[in-house]
This record gives C-alpha cells, structure tokens and sequence, in this order.
C-alpha cells in the first residue's frame, strides 16, 4: 500500500453538504472580521509609532567633549546701557574671565537705554558661576538697573524631539522686571546630563536643568555691593537616556496571530452554544406538538 502524507493532515476538511449555514453564524462572522480588523490597525498603529524609553545611570554619557559644557544665553537688560553690560565666568579649576566677548552680541534696547545680551560660551564641568554684571565696565555707575527678562539659557545641544518633555530651558521666559532694580539675583542651577539615542543609534548629548532663586540687596563694611544676575551651577551625577525603540515584528505577528486566532476560536464557541441551545429548543417545541 503506498505511503499517503495525508494521514498527518491536522485540519481535516468537512464536506459542504454537512455543513449549514446560519443567520446568527453569519452576523457573529461579520462582527469577527469587524473586530479582528480593529485589532489589527491598533496593533499597526502601535507598530509603526515609536515609544520613548527612559532610564537613569550614574556616569559621564559626553566624554568625548572635554570636560566643557556649551552654554547659550539670551537676557534682555531694557534699563543697562549696552556699554555697562558685561559676562563674567568663573568656576573651581580656577578660571576667572572678566568680561568674555567671543561669540557674544550686544543689541541696544529703549534707543539705547537697554541692552540685550546674546552669548555662547563654554564651561568646565565643575560647579562654578557666570554672571551679568557691570564689572568689566571702565566706569562703575552708581545705581545700576538690573532688573531683566530672561529669554533662554540652555546647555548643550539643542533636541527638537516632541516626545520629550524636559526642562532643557527652564529660565526661558523668567521676567524680573518688576523687582527691585538695585537688587542682585541668584539663579541656583542643578544641571542633569541627558542623552537622546534615536532608532539609528545615533546619540545627541544636552543638559536638562533645575533651578531655585533668590532677589536680595547686599552690603559690605564699606557699603552697598554693586548688583549682578548670577547663575550657579553643579553639575548632577546621574544622567537621564532617551532611547527611542520601535516594537520588534515578530512580536507584532505574534499578536496578530494571537488576535486571529483568539477571536475566531471564542466565535466558534459562541456561535456553537446558540446553534446547540437552537437546536434543542426546536427539539423541546417538536415534543410539545406531538
């Protein structure tokens, strides 16, 4: 007798003369295919966006840029001429630069009265300070206005990414202008690593930060202190990644197939309970008559 390969058929064919259709078989497929079809565009969905995954660790993600910070700053001084507005940088390793002008811009503001100060620099990656003054001035005035809006102070590069909400410009819009013009500010910063890494792999490093702040007026033995607007900084030792994923497609068939077969197999149940109850109620009405 030959060998016949269709003894291992698992799914055995049913002839279409023994089987009958019904109305209530035919509205449960149609509700299956609708539901297996919404399913499958969710699941699609899903599989075509990406997700944002983040985590913390402790360690320096930028090693390779030499232990310095970028740092962009945009103030506006509507009430300091543009000659009495200078930025000063010091930090622990012991730098300490009096009026720093590379990559930095003076716009006159108020005919001249004001002044808006746009400026990138770097700094080293040890806590320290940079701060709008008058110090690098050549002639101190006397009652100096430093009240000011900030327009962004940000670190590091820029990320333009919408599923990440972060602090990357938390002065940007502070505005001081209401306070007291001979008054100093303190901007007390804690400035957090972040890392971005995107589907290629691809890494960009900014710096996210907090911030506190204090208005006072300071004195000395010999009498009022000039004011200026400081910003202090530290440096956090945990770093915060972005890593953007997609879901895996085997995965996404996984689903699909657990979705197809799921639904098919709860609607061959429902539909077999109804037609069996069906039946044995003609049965029970059939009795009845006889």
């Amino acid at each position: 007798m030959p060998f016949d390969v269709r003894r291992f058929d698992i799914y055995r064919k049913v002839p279409k003369d023994l089987t009958q259709p019904t109305y209530t078989g035919a509205f449960i497929s149609i509700l299956c295919c609708v539901f297996i079809l919404f399913l499958f565009l969710s699941e699609l969905t899903g599989f075509i966006a990406t997700e944002i995954v983040n985590e913390l660790y402790v360690d320096d993600p930028d090693k390779d840029s030499g232990g310095k910070i970028d740092v962009s700053l945009n103030i506006s001084l509507p009430n300091l001429h543009c000659d009495l507005v200078g930025l000063d940088i010091q930090d622990e390793m012991g730098r300490h630069e009096v009026g720093h002008i590379d990559n930095s811009m003076k716009v006159p503001l108020n005919q001249g009265d004001g002044c808006r100060f746009e400026g990138e620099f770097t700094i080293n990656k040890v806590p320290g300070n940079f701060h709008v003054s008058t110090h690098s001035a050549t002639a101190q005035p006397q009652n100096p206005d430093m009240t000011h809006i900030i327009h962004k102070l940000a670190f590091g590069e820029k990320l333009q990414v919408q599923k990440v909400q972060g602090a990357f410009n938390a002065l940007g819009g502070a505005d001081r202008l209401s306070s007291n013009p001979l008054a100093s500010h303190d901007y007390i910063l804690k400035i957090v690593p972040t890392v971005y890494e995107d589907l290629s792999g691809r890494q960009r490093f900014s710096y996210q930060y907090t911030v506190a702040n204090k208005e006072y007026v300071a004195y000395s033995h010999t009498g009022r202190i000039i004011p200026a607007i400081w910003f202090r900084y530290d440096l956090s030792p945990i770093t915060v990644k972005y890593t953007e994923r997609r879901q895996p497609i085997y995965r996404f068939i996984t689903t699909i197939c657990a979705i197809v077969g799921g639904t098919f197999t709860v609607a061959g149940i429902i539909d077999s309970c109804i037609f069996t109850a069906s039946e044995a109620w003609k049965k029970i009405q059939i009795g009845k008559m006889s």
